[in-house]
Parts: structure tokens; C-alpha cells; sequence
């Protein structure tokens, strides 16, 4: 399965660079079009606005020719002129149809000008609107390339179909062996958590002399970096990345601390550490291959991340009974370093009633003059006494397992 993936993976990534290529292409092609656009929006805008000048323009010089006309034209000017009453009116009327004649002029240019505008501004138009078929055309020969190459991705994906079907059920199993797994890990917990206990006892005083620094990062191998990523997924599947990273951490740590053996499958198969291996759910995970995320939290915990310098972790219900002290909850998981417990209060003396304290009083009396006097009544003690001493023996055993 995975030299198929490997193999598909590789194919697929090829398709997925020119893919990216294309989309990019296009991309780019849609950017420039759409400036193209707004470029050919914008211009069209002119025109329009210079269109509309340019009737405006036209109608008034229509109106200045109609009405030159209409006043004899040249000779009406002329006529206008020999009118004049005097020389001041002549020099007045003069200066009057120069400054008519010369606005007559420039509008007549400016008239000129704006069809000249207008001529290059549908110039520009109709560049623009070639420049947007043009990427138009490009951007229809990058889609077809483009679906083309999907069709090609398809078709080798169709191909492998079959297999991977195959592989799913598989897979199916795989899980139902996991949760077959699941059960037997739980069954384990108990022993396992004895087990760390009992280790963490072993060591107390030696981690309490000195705080061993277990930073760094570790040179491992590929079998290593898939026991510390099967090992995570097979603890902390469903924790946090941090609660990965966590359990990633303690046993980083006990390779790196000299009370633990130095080595990551080492510290993962030491007796009873980890109920994950015990029950066969590591291995199972090693041969189909940890997940992603498990690998990468592997990855960085060997290169040096480290959450907390914990040592042992096991579920809060455990670390409640043992009363351990001083742990951190991550997720479902408690971690700490060394074995410090709360100790637990011992049971108070009940008080006795008066009446029953005043009949031992008088019967220890009654003893000492019985012991006084009487050496058989000793013989009656000394049974009673052995076999208050038996019971006390009894409970003295009682007291040591609790303790244990």
C-alpha cells in the first residue's frame, strides 16, 4: 500500500506543479483582463463625454453660421461698419465683430481638436478590446490545457481504484484490530500504573538528588522515528497536538535520563512501562505506518521540543489513587516527574463511653491484685494476651500491604 501511495503521490505532485502553473497563468490572464476592462470602461466614458461635446459644439456653431447669415454675411459686416456714426462707433463696432470673428475661430479649432480626440480615443478602444480577445483566447487554451491534464490526473486515478478499494477493507480491519487493541490496553492500566509506581519508587531518591537536563535533540534512526510516532498515536490518538507532544517528551526524557535505558525502543519496551506496547497496539501501529501528525510530533520532539521534563504520565484516575501530588493535566493525561505523594491521614482513636471506660478501669485493678496474687490467673492472662497479640500481628500485616 504505501509503494502505491508512494508511487501515486508522486505522479499526482507532478500534475499538481503544473496545475499550479496553469492556475497561476490564468490567474495573471483574468488579472490583466479585468484592468483591460476597466481601461476600455474608462475610455468609453470619454468618448461618450467627448460625443456629447461635440454636438454641443456643433449645434452652437450651426447657430453662429445660421445667424451670420442671416445677417448678410461678410457684406452684412461690412454694411454693419459703414453705419457708423462716427469714428468711435466704427473703432467700437470694429473691435465688437473682431472679438464675434475670433471666438467664431476658436470654437471652430476647438471643434477641430475634439474630433481629433474622439478619432484617437476609438483608436484606443478598439486596441484595447483586440489586447482583451487576445488574453481571452489565452486564457480558453488554458483551460483546455488545464482540463485536459485533469482528465489525465482522472484517468491514472481511475486506474488505481480497484487497489485502492482492496486496500480499504484493509484498512477496515486494521481499525477493528485497534479498538480489539483499544480494549486489551485498557485491561493493562491498572498493572501498567503498578508497574510505573513501582519504577518511580525505585528512582525517587535518585531524582530528588539531581535534576539530570534531558534538553536536546536526538540523532534517530527511521525505526526509531516510527516507534516514538506509533508510540504517540498509540497513547494520545485523540489528544491535543500538545498532548502528543507531551507523551512525545516523557519518553525523550528517559532516553536522555540515566535512570531509564538509552535508547527510544528501549525506554518504550522497558517492562511494563507503556500499555500501549504491552498489549501489542505499538507494533500494530509500526507496521501500517503512524499517521502524519504523529510523525511530525515525533519528528520535532527528537529535534528538541520538549513539553514539560516529565517522566511518567498515566490517566488522573491513577494518579488520584496513588495520590500523587504534584502532576500537570494535559488533555486525559497527568503528567510529573518523580514519585511525591500526599500522605494520608491516619484514622483518630474513637472515644470510649464513661461507663465503659470506668468497668476497664476497675477490671485493670482487679488484674493487678489477681496478678499480685495469683500465679495461674497469669497462665489465663498470658493466653489472652497471645492471642491479642496475634490479632495485633494480623493487623500489623494489614497496614503493610496498604502500604505496598
Amino acid at each position: 500500500m504505501q509503494n502505491q501511495s508512494s508511487s501515486l503521490q508522486s505522479t499526482i505532485k507532478g500534475y499538481s506543479n503544473k496545475l499550479d502553473s496553469l492556475n497561476k497563468e490564468i490567474s495573471d490572464a483574468e488579472d490583466k483582463m479585468a484592468i483591460v476592462s476597466a481601461e476600455i470602461v474608462d475610455l468609453n466614458n470619454q468618448l461618450q463625454e467627448a460625443e456629447a461635446m461635440e454636438r454641443d459644439r456643433y449645434e452652437l456653431l450651426k447657430k453662429r453660421l445660421q445667424s451670420t447669415y442671416e445677417s448678410g454675411g461678410t457684406t452684412g459686416l461690412a454694411r454693419i461698419l459703414l453705419e457708423s456714426g462716427s469714428l468711435s462707433d466704427f473703432l467700437t463696432k470694429f473691435e465688437y465683430l473682431d472679438a464675434i470673428i475670433r471666438y467664431d475661430r476658436k470654437k471652430i479649432s476647438e471643434y477641430k481638436d475634439l474630433q481629433s480626440d474622439i478619432k484617437l480615443k476609438k483608436a484606443a478602444v478598439e486596441e484595447k478590446e483586440a489586447e482583451l480577445d487576445a488574453y481571452q483566447n489565452q486564457l480558453d487554451e488554458k483551460h483546455d490545457e488545464l482540463s485536459s491534464l485533469t482528465d489525465t490526473v482522472k484517468s491514472q486515478l481511475n486506474s488505481t481504484n480497484n487497489s485502492l478499494s482492496n486496500e480499504k477493507n484493509k484498512l477496515a480491519d486494521y481499525e477493528n484490530k485497534l479498538a480489539e487493541l483499544d480494549k486489551k490496553m485498557k485491561a493493562l492500566e491498572s498493572q501498567v500504573a503498578a508497574a510505573q509506581a513501582e519504577l518511580a519508587k525505585q528512582i525517587d531518591e535518585r531524582l530528588a538528588l539531581t535534576r539530570e537536563d534531558t534538553s536536546g535533540s536526538y540523532s534517530a534512526s527511521d525505526t526509531e522515528l516510527a516507534w516514538l510516532a506509533a508510540t504517540i498515536q498509540a497513547e494520545a490518538d485523540g489528544e491535543s497536538y500538545t498532548g502528543k507532544l507531551a507523551v512525545g517528551s516523557v519518553i525523550m526524557n528517559r532516553v536522555k535520563n540515566s535512570a531509564f535505558p538509552n535508547s527510544v525502543i528501549a525506554v518504550i519496551t522497558q517492562n511494563m512501562q507503556f500499555a500501549s506496547y504491552r498489549s501489542g497496539k505499538v507494533e500494530l501501529i509500526v507496521n501500517n505506518g503512524p499517521n502524519s501528525t504523529c510523525m511530525r510530533a515525533a519528528q520535532e520532539v527528537l529535534d528538541g521540543a520538549r513539553v514539560g521534563d516529565y517522566l511518567f504520565f498515566m490517566t488522573k484516575y491513577w494518579a488520584d489513587y496513588y495520590g500523587i501530588a504534584e502532576y500537570t493535566m494535559i488533555g486525559n493525561h497527568a503528567f510529573f516527574y518523580r514519585w511525591i505523594t500526599i500522605p494520608k491521614p491516619e484514622p483518630e482513636p474513637e472515644e470510649q463511653p464513661q461507663e465503659q471506660q470506668q468497668e476497664q478501669d476497675t477490671s485493670e485493678n482487679t488484674g493487678e491484685s489477681e496478678n499480685t496474687g495469683e500465679g495461674d490467673d497469669n497462665s489465663g492472662d498470658g493466653e489472652d494476651g497471645s492471642e491479642e497479640t496475634s490479632e495485633g500481628d494480623e493487623n500489623g500485616e494489614g497496614e503493610s500491604e496498604n502500604d505496598g
